[in-house]
């Protein structure tokens, strides 16, 4: 049975948290520099063409090469693009219409503008308090690195790099118009860069070295990857033992009469759209579970639940 919130949207038995950046203890982690990155295709870490260290600001225009491989991906200033078909001039590739959407320039404008305000209709309950429900959850990766997955225009990844709570915050999405709003958003709220990199990769691939990550965040994500299985697979693959998977999304189980419909639903038409409906937290259990994650947990407020489970040390 998952844990109800207050009318506040906080569980009853987890009290929210405040990082304080002197208890913070960066080497105790795995997680803390860019030696993280790897390669999409092979998963082998990163040099750059010049044989240097990787830096966070690297030069606009500036690659980094993967020893495997030896494919260049590149930093355009904003984000490195790490997608496997980043840069290709020939091939087109096909995407589920869900992944193209939130591609746009106008939805990537809208998203923090209204949009993601919306969700409250379902039962979310808002940036601060669900900030503050995550945090009692990511506890475990204080002083190290955080991915937000499918970061959108960075509503989670700037409060988590104001934070102080982690020595490296990476906000990752595929669209580039939303790494773009997120860089901007950056910019005006004056956060620094230092702990602060821009991401573009695929959920399902992701960049980064196995066993690395401290922890994963994904806001109201779940429902729109093409592939949960898949990606929940690669965030199990990259956390450290002991990591952390924090993930919002919504569960369509108001109404048990209308589940089986759903159900047929889901199966013939919403999953052609790059859409996933879940329709239980034992869906969800079940999935995290598959993947090798454990002490899976639910907080539910109707549609909404953020869901917690943890790689096995």
């Amino acid at each position: 049975m998952a844990e109800s919130l207050l009318s506040d949207g906080i569980p009853t038995s987890s009290p929210a948290v405040e990082a304080n950046p002197e208890d913070l203890i960066p080497d105790t982690k795995v997680g803390t520099g860019l030696n993280i990155l790897a390669c999409p295709i092979c998963y082998r870490s990163f040099i750059d063409q010049n044989n240097s260290s990787l830096s966070i600001t690297s030069p606009d225009g500036s690659c980094i090469e993967c020893h495997g491989c030896k494919k260049a991906y590149l930093n355009n200033g904003i984000y490195l693009d790490l997608t496997i078909t980043g840069g290709l001039k020939e091939y087109d590739q096909t995407l589920p219409f869900l992944t193209g959407f939130f591609r746009s320039s106008w939805i990537s404008y809208l998203y923090e503008r209204g949009w993601r305000q919306s969700f409250r209709w379902g039962g979310f309950p808002g940036l601060q308090r669900e900030i503050e429900m995550a945090k009692n959850y990511l506890r475990p990766a204080k002083g190290g690195t955080i991915v937000d997955a499918s970061c959108g225009s960075g509503l989670f990844s700037r409060q988590f790099a104001k934070s102080g709570m982690y020595s490296l915050v990476v906000a990752l999405d595929f669209s580039e118009n939303m790494l773009q709003h997120c860089n901007k958003f950056i910019k005006q709220e004056g956060i620094s860069k230092k702990n602060l990199i821009l991401v573009r990769a695929d959920v399902s691939r992701l960049p980064f070295v196995s066993s690395s990550i401290d922890a994963v965040h994904a806001g109201a994500a779940l429902h729109c990857w093409s592939s949960p299985s898949a990606a929940v697979a690669e965030i199990s693959r990259i956390l450290r033992p002991g990591g952390v998977f924090v993930a919002t999304t919504f569960i369509f189980d108001a109404i048990p009469i209308a589940v089986p419909v759903l159900r047929m639903l889901r199966k013939f038409y919403i999953g052609n759209s790059g859409k996933y409906m879940f329709l239980s937290e034992g869906e969800l259990k079940d999935l995290c579970q598959a993947c090798g994650l454990v002490d899976v947990t639910c907080i539910r407020n109707r549609l909404f639940v953020m869901i917690a489970a943890t790689k096995p040390s």
